[in-house]
């Protein structure tokens, strides 16, 4: 008896304890892009920073369990360093995948491909700290981790739930606009403001207009309706993806080619693809095909294999 409550007082403190589980399971690759950094030191120093700044933090008030397959999110961030304009001042880009397991599978399909060509910092591995914030300026490289973390988890939530992904798109929205405000001018960045419908500023905006909705009732649609049920009821699963796509295609007439748009079908068009060609409902596949023609003619060539057995 004494072992079974011992036992019993084990789990609740294990079930108690969510700190201890963080919510991303991060890798950050930093290549150089035609320039040359004297201290061969740095760059693996910057990806461990990175890394550590995305992994250790709890993000949110959710229990992420350490495996993969139970619940971290998997998020692969590259980073191209395209220019030193002084010591310690980086011009980058950064491509940013983020993936989710299928439930009853080992198949995981991405969720979020994001491309920033602007994703510039400071950065003195013996200087300024990486640090997070909810509501005041740190340093650009901060935020822009940060951003993208409660987007990524966003995404993610609204995978799962309906619109469950709010809470931390609002987190991202705090994080935008106290970068967009600050003053220390060369910290300036541009990908937080309107000036640039392809920039992380109409990415957040695109995700959370009210006019725009059924890209995220679309997400839930996709993962929770369809692919998760994919392996137990094919059918059922097309049925669902393919309502999503529609939601899609008819946000997407609001407000045409919207970054948003651009991201998901990046990400979405081979599985898109695959998923349909193994389809017997003939009539399904060609309403598909002209509704990818219509919302993402950029990877026609690929859809118009739906039709080959």
């Amino acid at each position: 008896m004494r072992k079974i409550f011992a036992l019993c007082c084990l789990l609740l403190v294990a079930m108690a304890s969510p700190s201890h589980a963080q919510e991303l399971n991060a890798r950050v690759a930093i290549t150089l892009e035609n320039v040359t950094i004297t201290d061969p030191t740095l760059v693996a120093q910057l990806e461990k920073d990175m890394t550590a700044f995305l992994n250790t933090r709890t993000w949110t008030r959710q229990a992420y369990l350490q495996n993969q397959v139970d619940g971290r999110i998997k998020l692969r961030m590259f980073v191209g360093i395209t220019g030193i304009p002084q010591n310690g001042t980086y011009q980058a880009t950064m491509r940013l995948i983020a993936t989710r397991p299928v439930y009853g599978t080992g198949y995981e399909t991405n969720v979020l491909s994001i491309n920033d060509r602007n994703f510039n910092f400071i950065y003195a591995p013996n200087g300024q700290q990486l640090d997070y914030s909810p509501s005041n300026f740190v340093n650009n490289l901060s935020s822009l981790l940060a951003f993208y973390a409660y987007m990524v988890i966003g995404a993610d939530q609204d995978t799962f739930s309906r619109l469950g992904g709010t809470t931390y798109y609002d987190q991202a929205r705090n994080i935008l606009q106290y970068s967009a405000n600050q003053t220390v001018t060369n910290e300036s960045d541009e990908g937080w403001r309107d000036t640039s419908a392809r920039n992380r500023y109409w990415l957040l905006n695109n995700l959370t207009d009210p006019q725009l909705e059924a890209f995220r009732t679309g997400l839930y649609a996709y993962y929770r309706q369809g692919m998760d049920i994919f392996i137990e009821k094919p059918d059922e699963a097309r049925t669902s993806i393919l309502a999503a796509l529609n939601g899609i295609q008819k946000a997407n007439t609001v407000r045409p080619s919207t970054l948003f748009v651009r991201a998901f079908f990046d990400a979405k068009a081979d599985e898109i693809t695959n998923i349909f060609r193994t389809s017997t409902d003939a009539q399904q596949k060609q309403q598909l095909i002209g509704l990818l023609t219509d919302v993402d003619p950029g990877n026609l060539a690929k859809y118009q294999t739906i039709n080959r057995q």
